[in-house]
């Protein structure tokens, strides 16, 4: 009878529910959270929150550029003012610190890597959405595979490919008698480590994000009550409003490190780094 009973108040105890002296558990949040129901399926395929904020952030991407340059005139104005002063700012802050001049043709592709993954990061603190997309590991990992094809690729063209992996493999300077413990590091660390550690620093960082405000705003909403529960509902939430301060700055930072780590193994792949 008490397993029965235990059952049926479970059934009723949702995070909607769930405060200080319903009866019910703190809802503590946990990587559930980060699987969605699907919006709808077609067949094999389930459209879910994360794939739609990933097509939001596409069309976002796409939609503003279009528009700031589609009659683009010498002297800017309005949303094309606004378009060219991000292009610079990517061009300056991350191409030409890693790349130089000779890096301006992959230009394109980094400001469209940068704003894609921030405006993924920025749902995050977006009311409804309140979900970062790159927190689901699939993203980052797609983003880094076609990171590392375009720096593998590039090597290759610029260096051959003999060249390139040789340049990889020996270090200029180092002892020949090392190499034999020293070279399969570089190529390990080159072709292994660097993609898999591009995709991980950037999903950890968003989940952990997430997570850190899925605890402080469920505590302050399980905490509310005329009690003592107030000063630590009061206090979880300040520490919400602090985080979500963190985040918009994290949002930026994780796009910013990305891209500029991107443009780091291009101009490592355009000539040997030793």
């Amino acid at each position: 009878m008490s397993d029965v009973l235990a059952m049926t108040a479970a059934k009723h105890c949702t995070i909607a529910n769930s405060h200080l002296f319903s009866g019910c558990g703190y809802p503590a949040p946990s990587l559930e959270d980060f699987y969605f129901k699907p919006i709808f399926t077609i067949g094999p395929f389930q459209f879910t929150k994360p794939i739609l904020i990933m097509l939001l952030s596409a069309a976002i991407v796409l939609v503003f550029f279009a528009i700031a340059f589609r009659r683009p005139k010498l002297v800017p104005r309005g949303v094309q003012n606004v378009g060219e002063l991000v292009i610079l700012w990517v061009r300056d802050q991350i191409l030409r610190p890693q790349l130089g001049s000779r890096g301006d043709r992959y230009l394109p592709f980094l400001v469209s890597l940068f704003f894609f993954i921030y405006f993924m990061n920025i749902f995050e603190l977006i009311p409804v959405f309140q979900f970062p997309a790159t927190s689901k590991y699939a993203f980052p990992v797609s983003l880094t595979l076609v990171v590392w094809v375009t720096y593998i690729s590039v090597g290759i063209r610029h260096q051959g490919p003999i060249g390139y992996f040789k340049n990889m493999a020996v270090p200029s300077g180092a002892p020949w008698w090392i190499l034999p413990l020293l070279s399969p590091i570089e190529l390990f660390s080159n072709i292994l480590v660097r993609p898999f550690t591009l995709s991980i620093r950037l999903m950890a960082n968003m989940l952990s994000g997430h997570l850190l405000l899925l605890v402080f705003s469920l505590a302050a909403w399980y905490l509310a009550s005329l009690s003592i529960g107030l000063l630590f509902a009061a206090t979880s939430l300040i520490v919400f409003l602090l985080v979500f301060g963190l985040e918009v700055l994290i949002t930026l930072l994780q796009a910013f490190i990305f891209t500029t780590l991107t443009a780091f193994y291009i101009s490592d792949a355009l000539a040997p780094a030793h």
